[in-house]
């Protein structure tokens, strides 16, 4: 049997909505190396945001920063970085608007002042406040504050920036598209959590597409022998890239669309059954 190529997007696809990782995705992923193929992160998240818990379940390499960001057995071989009077300008737009946001960096990562606020409130609206289902949703972002935290009083280098993702907070997410689209790539709602007028602000011709046909190249592999497994809308490039796409079945519509095959979510141990479907374990 010919080694595949496996990308695997985390949020919403390896992590289930509560961010965490089933045992039967990590079991999958363990068992398809030990199969000899080769499995890749290929996220929207920056190298700070992948935590311990994704890390230790062993990586061939990862892609971060939507395409931005290419390691393979822990050599970089791309890191792409947004423009400083780009970040600038996006920071000008975002606060001038009122618009939380955080800055993607392999520094770390960098929330505004209203960002843990405005999350909070996002993850939890229509829930009762101090109900089991409100701490649970608060439960579920502890992570993504704990790392804002972490870097808190750290000095932001503002020309080593990969990427900014933009939370909602009423403001429309097309005035964003509108005003930023001819320069940037401007992704929506790629964190479904953030809520509708979320999305993110990435350098122009950088996605998961380009980064996977990066891999491919480097390794010298056929496209053939290649797969993918997403969920959002970031992930229609990624499809692009490979020969199979397997969406999520909480996937958006137009991502289902163009996929080869709809597997469970990942809290249904989605990764595993597809895996096995495939032959891959």
């Amino acid at each position: 049997m010919d080694k595949k190529l496996i990308f695997m997007d985390v949020d919403g696809t390896l992590c289930d909505m509560s961010g965490q990782v089933p045992k039967s995705a990590k079991e999958a992923i363990k068992l398809a190396r030990n199969n000899g193929h080769l499995v890749f992160i290929c996220t929207g998240r920056s190298k700070p945001e992948i935590t311990e818990d994704i890390e230790s379940i062993g990586f061939d390499g990862m892609i971060c920063a939507g395409g931005g960001y290419i390691e393979i057995n822990s050599e970089i071989l791309m890191h792409k970085k947004m423009p400083k009077e780009y970040v600038l300008k996006l920071i000008e737009y975002f606060e001038s608007h009122n618009i939380a946001y955080y800055i993607e960096s392999n520094d770390g990562l960098f929330g505004s002042k209203n960002c843990k606020d405005t999350i909070l409130r996002q993850v939890t609206k229509g829930l009762v406040r101090n109900s089991k289902e409100y701490e649970e949703a608060k439960e579920e972002i502890k992570w993504f504050n704990e790392v804002i935290d972490e870097y808190k009083d750290k000095e932001i280098n503002y020309s080593n920036v990969n990427k900014i993702s933009f939370i909602s907070n009423g403001y429309p997410y097309e005035k964003v598209y509108e005003r930023f689209s001819n320069e940037l790539e401007i992704y929506h709602n790629t964190v479904p959590q953030f809520g509708q007028d979320s999305g993110e602000v990435g350098i122009k011709g950088i996605n998961k597409c380009t980064a996977i046909e990066f891999v491919i190249n480097h390794l010298a592999r056929n496209k053939e022998n290649t797969l993918a497994y997403g969920d959002g809308e970031n992930d229609l490039e990624m499809f692009r890239a490979v020969n199979y796409g397997v969406a999520m079945e909480n996937a958006k519509p137009a991502l289902i669309k163009i996929a080869d095959e709809v597997t469970y979510d990942a809290s249904n141990d989605g990764i595993y059954f597809s895996f096995k479907k495939n032959n891959l374990i």
